[in-house]
């Protein structure tokens, strides 16, 4: 049986110091385009090699453990949303509906509302659909379209988007995320809904203040002119998200429509220029899909080397070291929050860090009297918050291949991910809110 041990978590470190470090250095030079110097794929592979040394046993099975890892069920699952992603853009911009969609938008969202709105809807369709994921990849393209015709900041419009994706993947009561939290801290998902509202909402609301403050000079030239033929995919996509459709199944068919409205309303579009397209979609995220798929076996690797328990286990003795614990509910709550977020630094996906922390934070709620109903929102709300800061996780990734953005720079402009954890952290300093005292199963 391995030891769990600290040094099973030192590959991620590694990762991160050639990854960022790297970034840092030549922007520091001087250099253009210094976070693209040493690609994340590749800066992973010293840590890949490291995590292997660490691992005990024999080398097969070493590899082995690894190749799990990356063909982990939720890993493929974000490979393939990945490429009907890229591909549905890629279509769907060649066909002209990214400009006739943007143009459409502009045409009846007044200029100082651009952000906010972008917000909202954002926000609402993550949370009708459950996924973050095929809300980014839905509406990415839209921001790119809405910067490059207005004088807002790419970075901004692109950061608005994935705030509004982790809003919906947070609140939405058919996200993962919020049903792995219910369910390892036995609660019903309407009142952990409830609760997370009371300081999602705030947050929400200062954000769209700040987006407002942003954008209220923003400049708009004149609509272009725009056919609603072309706009017909995007809203095909969102009716077909937001009635509980399979994202994957929803991507497939804007590329289908999307192709469609090449072949027959655009002139010399034919079935080879559509294939082109489509593999030029699959071409553009390679990268993220190589790196979250090794990030998956390097997450595997680490968590068999106990490195992901060693961490739990140096959370809850943290938390033990209260001499009174049920007159310390803060301390608890705390302790709850770091353990799902530092498990979510190092899985790099915020359902498995609530699934893996789960079990400790149950105890931890347990011994210091924290309702189920505020453990469920709290691991929801840190393992979002993270997992919308991290610049190798899968949200963040994806909006940069599209938006052509480092994932490092887009990290600084995602303000609702900010604004939540300020929001939460305040929450747990108060003691508010909490859920009305009544008889949970």
């Amino acid at each position: 049986m391995t030891k769990n041990s600290p040094l099973a978590l030192l590959p991620l470190g590694l990762f991160l110091a050639l990854f960022i470090g790297s970034g840092l250095y030549y922007q520091a030079a001087g250099v253009d385009f210094a976070f693209y110097q040493i690609s994340a794929p590749v800066a992973i592979l010293p840590a890949i090699v490291l995590a292997l040394i660490l691992q005990k046993g024999q080398l097969n099975a070493r590899i082995e453990t690894f190749i799990a890892g990356v063909g982990d069920h939720t890993i493929i699952t974000m490979a393939l949303i990945y490429l009907l992603a890229g591909a549905f853009a890629s279509v769907a911009k060649a066909v002209g509906g990214v400009d006739a969609t943007v143009n459409f938008g502009l045409s009846i969202i007044p200029p100082s509302m651009v952000l906010p709105g972008l917000f909202v809807i954002t926000a609402f369709i993550a949370t009708s659909m459950g996924t973050s994921m095929g809300t980014i990849a839905a509406i990415a393209p839209i921001a790119v379209g809405v910067a490059e015709a207005t004088d807002l900041p790419l970075l901004l419009t692109v950061g608005t988007v994935v705030g509004g994706a982790m809003f919906g993947d947070n609140l939405s009561i058919i996200s993962d995320t919020t049903i792995a939290a219910t369910r390892t801290q036995g609660c019903e998902m309407r009142d952990k809904f409830r609760l997370n509202f009371k300081i999602a909402l705030p947050a929400a609301l200062l954000t769209l203040v700040w987006l407002f403050i942003q954008g209220s000079s923003a400049q708009v030239e004149a609509p272009g002119e725009y056919e609603l033929l072309r706009v017909m995919p995007y809203l095909a996509v969102l009716v077909l998200a937001l009635s509980g459709l399979n994202v994957m199944l929803v991507l497939l068919v804007g590329i289908l429509l999307a192709g469609g409205v090449g072949l027959f309303a655009t002139e010399g579009y034919n079935v080879a220029q559509w294939s082109t397209d489509i593999y030029a979609g699959y071409t553009g995220m390679q990268e993220i899909m190589i790196l979250s798929l090794l990030i998956g076996g390097l997450g595997a690797l680490m968590k068999s080397q106990g490195g992901l328990v060693w961490l739990a286990g140096m959370i809850d003795k943290l938390s033990r070291q209260s001499s009174d614990p049920k007159k310390h509910r803060r301390s608890g709550e705390f302790s709850i929050s770091a353990a799902v977020a530092l498990t979510n630094v190092c899985t790099a996906n915020n359902t498995v860090a609530i699934i893996i922390s789960g079990g400790l934070a149950k105890d931890i709620a347990e011994r210091y009297g924290v309702d189920p109903r505020r453990s469920a929102s709290l691991m929801d709300i840190f393992s979002c918050v993270v997992q919308g800061m991290l610049p190798y996780g899968a949200q963040v990734l994806l909006a940069g291949s599209i938006a052509k953005l480092s994932p490092l720079l887009i990290i600084g402009s995602i303000h609702y991910c900010w604004v939540l954890a300020a929001v939460a952290l305040l929450s747990i300093m108060i003691g508010r809110p909490q859920p009305k005292a009544h008889a949970n199963a």
